[in-house]
């Protein structure tokens, strides 16, 4: 198994693919069937989290939680802003969506 970093892969997913930030753009795509993977801050909302998980294991969707807080998040994201919930909708030359399958092993 081969560790990944995460921060660096969330990054290249944001810089090479698809993504969107918050809970509403997340959500809607989580039930289109649109999203490839959903990232959560470690301070998100309880009731977003739920509903998230709730969505995303309906719908097949792998979920990782980020270890770190919502700033942290916007800061590998590059943003100037905090994020908490963030959709990918394809990884681009990341390998971002190892994330959520080396947590299962």
């Amino acid at each position: 198994m081969v560790d990944i970093d995460a921060n660096k892969e969330i990054r290249r997913a944001v810089d090479t693919g698809e993504v969107e930030f918050g809970f509403k753009q997340s959500e809607k795509n989580v039930l289109k069937g649109n999203a490839e993977l959903i990232i959560l801050s470690s301070n998100v909302q309880k009731r977003i989290m739920e509903k998230m998980r709730h969505y995303c294991a309906a719908a097949g969707t792998p979920l990782y939680n980020f270890p770190g807080k919502s700033v942290e998040l916007g800061s590998v994201c590059g943003k100037p802003f905090v994020i908490s919930c963030l959709c990918i909708g394809k990884a681009g030359k990341s390998r971002v969506l190892d994330l959520a399958k080396n947590k299962r092993q």
